[in-house]
């Protein structure tokens, strides 16, 4: 048994749910196929195998999926989350009834795919400044309910989650200053950044080298630097001195991660490790038994 709130902090039942869901929307009124051309007791071995090389992620969801069809399921795997898989390599594979197997495959091979593609891009991205101290970081840019998922894949990849939600970290980005008369109107709101009951360490986003300075002047220990090219980066690193812990977003690729890196930043958000990751190439065959 897998440990659901270790390795996704939700619980059993909250991810039963999301993958019943899943299940329904893929089989609304059951699969009509399979209940006409397959025997309720026949048996059957489904077996996965990478199609390309990646790292492997969503294991626990896989197998998941067909539990919930039916627990009359048996697993086995051969290598585990975090693995990197070569072409034609056998996965595992899961006996049980033929109905469950054939019911459960999309649903289970597009999340393990998906997944999988995310741990994949954001171990390219890890491996690229591994020379340098920085961390790789996710955003918000994630699937809507599946966050959880998507973060964990991060993790998977040997990146690092940023605030799961708007409700565990105090980030101040251009939206909010647009409304509150830039980082100048930061100054009048300091005491009640700064004295936070949770306890939330502030931080601020800024575009220009000018409004870094403003924000260090403010006191700002948590700085991120957007859309600014690697050059500029540098120059915000010297000027700060070390007096933040400066974040850089915004037109990341793994063309030019390096170069950011190399600048001394602290960290590296970028959005595409979610919303732009390629799904991995995988295959779910299943043989009579």
């Amino acid at each position: 048994m897998w440990d659901y709130a270790a390795l996704f902090g939700k619980t059993v039942a909250e991810i039963d749910a999301l993958l019943r869901a899943a299940l329904t929307e893929d089989a609304p009124y059951g699969d009509v196929t399979t209940r006409r051309l397959i025997p309720a007791d026949r048996r059957a071995c489904g077996v996965l195998r990478a199609r390309r090389t990646f790292v492997l992620a969503g294991l626990p969801l896989f197998e998941r999926v067909f539990y919930l069809i039916t627990p009359d399921m048996q697993a086995r795997w051969s290598c585990d989350d975090g693995a990197t898989v070569a072409p034609d390599q056998e996965i595992g594979h899961v006996e049980g009834p033929a109905y469950a197997l054939l019911l459960g495959e999309r649903t289970a091979l597009n999340l393990l795919q998906r997944l999988s593609g995310i741990a994949t891009l954001t171990r390219r991205m890890v491996e690229a400044v591994r020379p340098y101290p920085v961390a790789i970081l996710d955003t918000r840019k994630t699937t809507p309910l599946w966050r959880w998922a998507e973060k964990y894949a991060v993790r998977v990849g040997g990146g690092t989650n940023h605030r799961m939600s708007l409700s565990d970290g105090l980030l101040i980005k251009d939206n909010h200053l647009a409304l509150i008369g830039g980082i100048e109107g930061l100054a009048g709101l300091r005491n009640a950044l700064f004295q936070d009951a949770t306890g939330l360490e502030p931080e601020v986003e800024v575009r220009s080298l000018e409004e870094l300075q403003k924000a260090l002047a403010l006191g700002f220990r948590r700085i991120l630097l957007d859309n600014m090219p690697p050059d500029r980066v540098r120059q915000a690193v010297q000027i700060a001195q070390g007096r933040a812990w400066l974040e850089v977003s915004g037109g990341v690729t793994l063309d030019n991660i390096q170069d950011y890196a190399a600048t001394g930043v602290n960290a590296i958000s970028v959005g595409a490790l979610t919303h732009s990751a390629p799904a991995a190439d995988a295959h779910f065959k299943v043989y009579p038994l």
